[in-house]
């Protein structure tokens, strides 16, 4: 098994864990790999999710509860490749639930990832 030599890391206030549970439940061949948790020392709250580390049909990320000093732009965004109409229409409903839709075809998650 080869280690992936540039993994996306993308940063959440503090809905890490949750947003990395959404991903996750929506693309195939996904999976949460490890979770790292706050001690008592924090800064995050003891117990909460400090870095989670999954992947997206078998492309490693790194989410990271960091707090609310960065937010995601479109500067950062993913691309689906889809092979049917069917697939863009399902991965649209189910990443666009809760969020809001942008021009052009794009879309902001619930978690403002775009």
């Amino acid at each position: 098994m080869s280690i992936q030599k540039i993994i996306p890391f993308l940063s959440f206030d503090l809905q890490a864990e949750e947003a990395v549970g959404f991903y996750v439940s929506i693309f195939p061949n996904s999976r949460i790999i490890k979770v790292l948790r706050y001690g008592d020392a924090g800064p995050g709250p003891a117990g909460s999710a400090m870095t989670v580390e999954f992947q997206l049909e078998g492309q490693s990320f790194i989410a990271l509860n960091g707090g609310p000093h960065f937010k995601f732009t479109e500067a950062i965004s993913f691309v689906v490749n889809c092979e049917t109409q069917d697939e863009v229409d399902a991965s649209w409903d189910k990443l666009s639930a809760g969020g809001s839709h942008v021009e052009c075809g794009w879309l902001r998650d619930k978690f403002g990832q775009s």
